[in-house]
């Protein structure tokens, strides 16, 4: 019976101590990044996170004419109506240049997220 006993409890444990590494891995923090599109530009232009963590991107068109944030290097593309915001994830990501357009204005809106 103490056998089993003892069994149980480490295994409780175990399980336990699993949960947690789990837990803390999976719902790591992303870090928060905005981009603000403003006279059909993006602001900032130039976006530097951490290589290899994943980022919450949010952003904020405030024009009043919708603009697509396109991305070939980050598989992204996102349509954000005027005077709104979206939310996109990226990465992780390789160290690197990862460049992105405002499909909509190709002339005037561009930008790089630069991962170091």
């Amino acid at each position: 019976m103490k056998t089993l006993s003892l069994r149980s409890t480490s295994m409780a444990i175990g399980i336990a101590l699993l949960a947690a590494t789990i837990s803390s891995t999976s719902f790591a923090a992303d870090l928060d990044v905005s981009l603000v599109i403003k006279n059909h530009r993006f602001e900032p232009a130039e976006l530097k996170v951490p290589a290899h963590q994943r980022v919450r991107l949010t952003v904020h068109n405030q024009d009043n004419t919708p603009e697509e944030f396109e991305s070939h290097s980050l598989n992204r593309e996102k349509v954000v109506p005027g005077g709104s915001k979206a939310v996109l994830f990226i990465g992780p990501l390789k160290p690197g240049r990862f460049e992105f357009v405002g499909e909509y204005n190709e002339a005037t809106a561009k930008g790089v997220v630069i991962a170091e």
